[in-house]
């Protein structure tokens, strides 16, 4: 795992593509943004996991359920 220390408004780069920033430190809170292309699913680790759970029990291949997700995602705008 590699540790790095940020300030608010400082980021980091992965790979060439995608942007994680430290927008704001609220006491023990860290807002970060990740600026990512569309075709990259970000989900929360507890999210993760949990379509990795359904993912499991129904059969389905994992970029369908991403895809469902993500669907599911811009029908709620």
């Amino acid at each position: 795992m590699l540790v790095l220390t940020r300030k608010s408004n400082q980021s980091i780069m992965i790979g060439d593509d995608i942007e994680v920033s430290v927008l704001a430190i609220m006491g023990e809170k860290v807002r970060i943004g990740i600026q990512a292309p569309r075709d990259v699913p970000v989900f929360r680790k507890e999210v993760y996991l949990e379509i990795q759970q359904e993912r499991l029990g129904s059969g389905k291949g994992a970029r369908e359920e991403v895809d469902a997700a993500l669907r599911g995602l811009g029908e709620a705008s």
